[in-house]
């Protein structure tokens, strides 16, 4: 009866004209920084964060909050569309969601995508609305160990994100982990593989790689090939919608994506990136069709689109009740709380009640928004691909350039982007994927570092991972998905080999 109380205390609340202006602001900047490609909701939030000393603390959660799930149901667009990931988030979407654009499918992608943010993202309200404590005490039975063992079961993850070759899959997460170590080490602050560049002093960002990798050498490869413009013929209104079918089809997608996402958001380092990963990689997995992911199946945009906003969503769990922030944007919402004298731990919802409750509302509210914001669009995006590519070309290298320059204000960055263009162009060539590639430079550091931890705690022993049950699981699970991959991939090239020999 107390939670049913509080949900309408919380919506009394957000109600309030001042709480609806800025949850309609946040989500819409939010949803309009998604789109544009490489700004992202970190960046966005450390630009407006000066803006909210003169707010009230919960206004200044509802707005911000917003912003961080709004560009969630925003950062699909250019995944779909142009192949180019509004947000890290969103890199699995291209997947599938650009596959089925060049079909001629955008709009159902589109629509799937923002009806799937909707019910991840209000699924997650749920969820932290009625387990934010259980949840966070699980969460704290994670160390060093435990993180360990959970990024080095998030790298396993390349298997199913391999469309072609399992071996050269293996070979850009190992490539991804190698760029991840650039920069200067945590322990001994020695600066490694910066080749005498100061600006890779702090490592690698990963907006100049991603806009690199997925802007640049998409335009390098569309601009030798003669592009047929099929997939942007008219289409009725309702034809750019989801149909029956494909909410069909999407149906395990959204179910396993909420709940996966959520769990993973909760987890300190899951958040929606490894969410978004896993998710889809799980729907490949137990599909009837798995040959056909990477190809434009509508559940291969179903699942990661869900599992993000639910996972960023469920990142507020250990944010409020344990006052630790899993990413960098619970990192900016923490110093927003301490600049209006807050400060979230086991008896922050105790103690602000107002504020916690006002905020759940404002999330219920703000996914509406969100929605109904983002489905009205869905016909306007679709006619972006009637634009002749010899002005599509010179606006996306635009929009990667400003969204490269704009994180740190550095010329140096737009050079990065060009170097991840000319390597990610080369790659493709080689068929070489680039999924994996960025899956293991963002994990990669969270490795190393949760790695070395670990060994710090045990003296040096490597004993820890197993006498620990989490750890030792999650790296039991790590062994028997990477075997369970390999054999077959060596049984086949041994029946080639024996099938060669035959021939001879």
């Amino acid at each position: 009866m107390d939670i049913i109380n509080n949900v309408i205390m919380g919506f009394i609340i957000s109600l309030q004209f001042s709480s609806l202006l800025y949850c309609f602001i946040g989500a819409i900047l939010g949803t309009l920084v998604g789109v544009l490609p490489g700004i992202g909701p970190a960046a966005t939030i450390a630009l407006l964060l000066p803006i909210t000393y003169r707010l009230s603390a919960l206004d200044a959660t509802i707005m911000l909050a917003g912003i961080y799930y709004g560009a969630m149901y925003g950062g699909s667009t250019t995944s779909i569309l142009v192949n180019i990931p509004g947000e890290a988030a969103s890199v699995v979407t291209t997947l599938d969601g650009y596959e089925m654009a060049k079909k001629g499918r955008a709009g159902p992608a589109l629509g799937i995508s923002a009806f799937g943010s909707f019910i991840g993202g209000t699924a997650g309200v749920i969820g932290l609305m009625l387990i934010s404590v259980p949840l966070s005490k699980a969460a704290l039975k994670f160390g060093p160990p435990e993180y360990f063992g959970l990024m080095c079961m998030g790298l396993t993850l390349v298997i199913y994100l391999a469309q072609k070759s399992l071996l050269k899959a293996m070979i850009m997460a190992i490539l991804g982990v190698i760029i991840s170590t650039v920069g200067m080490d945590i322990f001994t602050a020695d600066i490694r593989f910066s080749l005498g560049f100061k600006e890779m002093m702090d490592g690698i960002d990963i907006i100049p790689l991603l806009m690199g990798f997925f802007g640049l050498s998409e335009v390098m490869i569309n601009l030798e090939q003669k592009i047929r413009r099929e997939h942007i013929r008219s289409a009725k209104f309702r034809e750019l919608f989801p149909s029956v079918r494909d909410w069909i089809d999407s149906r395990f997608a959204l179910v396993q994506g909420t709940i996966l996402g959520f769990f993973l958001g909760v987890l300190p380092g899951g958040g929606a990136i490894l969410g978004s990963f896993a998710c889809y990689a799980v729907e490949k997995k137990f599909s009837k069709h798995p040959e056909k992911f990477g190809t434009g199946v509508i559940e291969g945009v179903a699942a990661p689109e869900t599992a993000n906003n639910a996972a960023s969503t469920g990142s507020f769990v250990p944010l409020f009740v344990l006052g630790i922030p899993p990413n960098i944007v619970g990192a900016l919402l923490l110093s927003s709380f301490m600049i209006h004298g807050l400060q979230p731990g086991p008896n922050f919802i105790r103690d602000n009640p107002n504020l916690f409750w006002g905020v759940i509302g404002s999330m219920y509210i703000g996914n509406v928004m969100s929605l109904i914001f983002n489905l009205p669009m869905i016909p306007i995006w679709v006619r972006l691909l009637k634009i002749p590519y010899n002005l599509l070309f010179p606006l996306i290298i635009l929009f990667c350039t400003i969204g490269a320059y704009s994180i740190n204000n550095n010329v140096f960055d737009i050079l990065a982007m060009g170097f991840f263009g000319l390597l990610g162009y080369i790659l493709r060539k080689l068929d070489f994927e680039l999924a994996p590639l960025v899956l293991a430079f963002i994990l990669g550091r969270l490795m190393e570092t949760s790695l070395r931890q670990s060994l710090s705690m045990s003296d040096g022993s490597f004993m820890i991972f197993f006498t620990r049950p989490i750890a030792a699981v999650a790296l039991f699970v790590t062994l028997v998905s990477l075997i369970s991959a390999v054999v077959p991939t060596l049984r086949k090239v041994r029946e080639k080999i024996v099938e060669q020999k035959e021939d001879e």
